[in-house]
């Protein structure tokens, strides 16, 4: 399983000098929130502020300041990595929108932009961002990843029970969200190809997984077996603090699951009542395994957020951003 983590690691570790760009304070309609981050090389990035011309002032800016620095990445302090960072800036600015109502201010180890989302630079949100640019020394990496490993410490878990088409397509789909997906099959064959950032397990027993997911899970059951998905959702609605619990089929299997779990595995009305049968609604009546995936894979996300808003944590750690010193 590849993480966000060693992502970011094999990043710091490939690039000779990296720029951290990082949304330091929003006001209005932004693309993203404070915290926001991307680091930049001479070229390559990694992460996003939100795009736009906004990200590509920024990115300018950053090789700029990169330009101007001889220091490695790993070379001394962030002092003298952003020495003469300033005298660096000459010549005509690369976009519009860094004249008037864009502001730049420059010293020796850091640019800061404050700029208008207007039609001076393209864009139309109407807020203003601002930005914060250092160059990054092992401090400052060790910052990053440690944030990074706090953050997915804390991301919420999807369980995916089945790797058949529809399980591949959801795998595929849940790899490029801001959580720790884990897919479970009882079939070797069937975990084959799975993307890099999902984990697998091979179990003859799936059910059991349940009782040992993490509180807030979400657990999406669509397996070869009926019978072995009746088992798998019955285990999931004994969890009260399960974020989530959805299995694939039509109005005819709900219907049979209900009758089993009632009369046979001690079930409940209103434990049933939890259940999301079929995954993804039927508003598009479309059975392709990538459609459906896109359906169940939205579906799931906002029961995560809702359970998150829900438990009312003290402290959330808030997704697809990690805060830095």
């Amino acid at each position: 399983m590849n993480s966000k983590v060693q992502s970011l690691k094999a990043f710091l570790a490939s690039a000779h000098r990296v720029a951290l760009v990082e949304v330091a304070g929003t006001k209005g309609s932004t693309p993203r929130e404070k915290g926001a981050f991307m680091l930049v090389s001479a070229s390559a990035t990694f992460g996003t502020i939100g795009g736009g011309q906004l990200e590509y002032m920024a990115i300018d800016k950053a090789r700029q300041m990169l330009a101007s620095s001889p220091s490695p990445l790993w070379g001394g302090s962030a002092g003298k990595a952003g020495r003469g960072g300033g005298a660096a800036f000459e010549g005509p600015p690369p976009h519009k929108g860094e004249g008037e109502e864009a502001r730049i201010e420059v010293d020796e180890v850091r640019a800061t932009l404050d700029v208008p989302l207007g039609p001076e630079i393209g864009q139309c949100c109407g807020g203003r961002v601002e930005v914060l640019i250092r160059l990054v020394d092992a401090a400052l990496a060790a910052d990053l990843i440690a944030g990074a490993e706090a953050e997915e410490a804390h991301l919420p878990h999807v369980y995916i029970f089945g790797g058949g088409h529809v399980g591949q397509a959801l795998a595929s789909t849940v790899a490029l969200l801001p959580v720790h997906g884990v897919i479970i099959e009882t079939r070797a064959e069937a975990l084959e190809g799975m993307p890099e950032t999902v984990e697998t397990r091979l179990t003859p027993m799936p059910e059991a997984e349940v009782r040992k997911a993490p509180a807030g899970t979400a657990f999406a059951i669509l397996t070869h077996d009926h019978a072995l998905d009746f088992l798998i959702v019955a285990e999931a609605l004994k969890r009260d603090d399960a974020a989530y619990v959805g299995m694939i089929g039509s109005k005819t299997k709900k219907a049979t699951f209900r009758n089993w779990y009632l009369k046979s595995a001690d079930g409940t009305e209103a434990e049933f009542a939890r259940l999301v049968s079929p995954i993804g609604g039927n508003a598009v009546r479309d059975k392709r395994p990538q459609v459906i995936a896109a359906l169940a894979a939205a579906e799931i996300m906002t029961a995560l957020v809702a359970h998150a808003a829900a438990s009312n944590a003290e402290n959330p750690v808030p997704h697809g951003k990690v805060m830095v010193s």
